[in-house]
């Protein structure tokens, strides 16, 4: 069974008020000159569509008339005004769809700005399938809003009320009698509108859940396929959509009761009232011309009392997603930088220290990560990190980039501590080749520059012939402006790793952090990379996560962890000589390596 979304109504009932809306208003406000010729245009059609009425009766009493000039007066006139309709009509759709689309290609640019900037930790709580999914859907169905829903339920609420005034001056008889049918239409409004209301956000909450898993089993396809996963992987998430698509059903068919009961008591007392009128008319209590216009109103107000209860579903269905939108927009990020951040010292030279570290992932608050670790890297020195799996080796690269911050201790940067400075400005200093290389669908090329990117070609290429890649590069279809796909689906994993060497030689940071680097080489390119990592390890500061034991026994210094904490540190030699966890360590892979060969 599907699982239900975790944004429910009860976790977010502020989503069922429609003054969400007014998280709109920051990104609609610099453009108030655009906003405020939209609702001119508005007003002037809405105007121009309640003097049309006047202009049909005059046509229909000129009938009547012995002038024919008169009568071809009253044609032309409502010619002119049928013609400025359609000139206000066609000004106001360009203004408020034009506004639409700035104001919602701000908010997919504000939103995709902060999460860009969101530490690891927030995407520990959300999948990012979510995430897209509110930029997407919740944007578009924003755009459609502000660019159509909006301006028609404003227009409606002018018809409504202009038509009820001038209805008034008409037959104010016939409007009283009018008016005895609006509370009967209100109630269901109100009642089934609320329902409409939430199962919008149960719908939005189940798309939102749809894309997540998604994207979550589309990035993991290879592992997926493997795993001979695709039915159940199929089966899960057509759960989920028949979910998405039962709670839309709910909504359709709540709408559509709504708008069924709402069009048809409407239209029933206008047949009353005209009926009426008929009588009216036939005692000559008013003229035939008259009780044209009255219905011409009447036929509006009612239109835009039924478009009313239409467009606030719309608008209720916006209300929610503008609410998740501002919800990312205003999301609280563990990791931030200080209002005044100290600048880092220049030049960086490459000095880390680690002081007392202790942390736990928030995923996992009752599992310590790291316990009390207390390390000093000096400039230029090489140090590896050693140890079995899930002692805490990338968590410690992952605090010096500031991922996370530690539950206790501090890491500092030349003499700094990371919390006291800004993200961008000590990460400038830092170039990290991870475990897992990250390969955009760009070229060879754009993904070195990645690294660097006021680079110059030459930079690049020469930052790839140090990583071993230039000559597989080369060898491709466009050689450096070949496009690798997505995720570098067009590259095997030892190629992807050398990318990101590549990538990390070019950024030429005092820092290198190196987390298994060379793990998905073949032997011939691990030796190769192998020795333009020495070659770049000696001119700065380098912190090695490795598991294989052969590509750090030239380090400075190894560092031995277990159950995130240092068991010991020194030389290989040294290490080796004073057995335990690392001695151990390097009888298995080294008497696997020579069994091997």
């Amino acid at each position: 069974m599907a699982r239900k979304p975790a944004n429910t109504d009860t976790d977010r009932a502020a989503s069922k008020k429609i003054g969400a809306l007014r998280g709109l208003m920051p990104f609609m406000l610099p453009y108030r000159g655009l906003l405020v010729l939209s609702l001119l245009a508005l007003i002037f059609t809405a105007g121009v569509s309640l003097v049309l009425p006047i202009a049909v009766r005059r046509v229909v009493d000129g009938f009547q008339t012995d002038s024919v000039a008169l009568l071809d007066g009253y044609f032309f006139a409502a010619l002119g005004i049928a013609g400025l309709l359609a000139l206000g009509t066609g000004l106001r759709y360009y203004l408020v769809t034009r506004l639409g689309e700035r104001v919602v290609a701000d908010i997919r640019k504000a939103v995709f700005g902060r999460m860009i900037n969101m530490s690891p930790a927030f995407y520990e709580k959300i999948l990012t399938g979510e995430v897209l999914s509110r930029i997407t859907t919740d944007t578009t169905l924003i755009l459609s809003v502000l660019g159509s829903s909006v301006s028609w339920f404003l227009r409606n609420v002018l018809l409504f009320a202009g038509g009820l005034v001038m209805m008034l001056l008409t037959s104010a008889k016939l409007t009283g009698l009018v008016l005895l049918i609006v509370p009967v239409v209100i109630v269901p409004i109100i009642a089934l509108g609320r329902r409409v209301r939430r199962l919008s956000k149960d719908n939005q909450d189940w798309i939102a859940e749809s894309s997540g898993r998604a994207s979550e089993q589309l990035g993991a396809v290879q592992a997926v396929q493997a795993f001979t996963h695709e039915a159940r992987s199929n089966s899960q998430f057509g759960k989920i959509t028949e979910q998405a698509y039962d709670s839309a059903q709910a909504r359709i068919s709540v709408r559509a009761l709504l708008t069924i009961i709402v069009i048809f008591l409407v239209f029933a007392g206008i047949i009353g009232v005209l009926w009426i009128g008929a009588r009216d008319v036939r005692s000559d209590a008013m003229s035939i011309g008259e009780l044209v216009q009255f219905v011409i109103y009447a036929a509006i107000m009612a239109g835009s009392t039924a478009a009313l209860s239409e467009i606030w579903g719309e608008l209720q269905r916006a209300a929610g997603a503008t609410e998740r939108l501002v919800e990312l927009l205003h999301a609280e990020d563990s990791v931030q930088d200080p209002a005044t951040p100290k600048a880092l010292p220049q030049p960086a030279k490459g000095a880390v220290q680690f002081d007392d570290l202790s942390f736990h992932y928030p995923s996992r608050p009752e599992t310590a990560a790291l316990k009390g670790i207390s390390l000093d890297v000096k400039p230029g020195e090489t140090v590896a990190l050693v140890g079995p799996s899930g002692a805490g080796k990338s968590t410690i690269l992952q605090l010096l980039l500031r991922y996370y911050d530690p539950d206790q201790g501090a890491v500092r940067f030349e003499g700094v501590d990371l919390r006291e400075m800004a993200r961008d400005d000590f990460r400038q200093a830092i170039a990290l080749v991870p475990q897992e290389p990250v390969i955009f669908a760009q070229s060879a090329r754009d993904n070195i520059r990645f690294g660097r990117p006021e680079a110059s070609d030459a930079e690049v290429e020469a930052a790839a012939r140090a990583a071993a890649a230039h000559e597989f590069i080369s060898a491709l279809p466009e050689g450096y402006d070949s496009y690798l796909g997505e995720r570098g689906v067009m590259l095997s994993g030892g190629q992807k790793q050398r990318i990101a060497i590549a990538r990390a030689i070019l950024r030429d940071a005092p820092v290198l952090l190196l987390d298994e680097a060379t793990s998905a080489l073949d032997a011939e390119s691990e030796r190769a990379v192998q020795e333009a990592v020495d070659q770049l390890a000696a001119e700065r500061t380098t912190i090695v996560v490795a598991h294989r034991l052969a590509t750090v026994k030239k380090a400075d210094r190894i560092v031995v962890m277990e159950n995130g904490q240092i068991v010991a540190e020194g030389s290989h030699d040294s290490l080796v000589a004073e057995g335990g966890l690392y001695a151990r360590l390097a009888r298995l892979q080294f008497t696997e390596t020579v069994a091997a060969q």
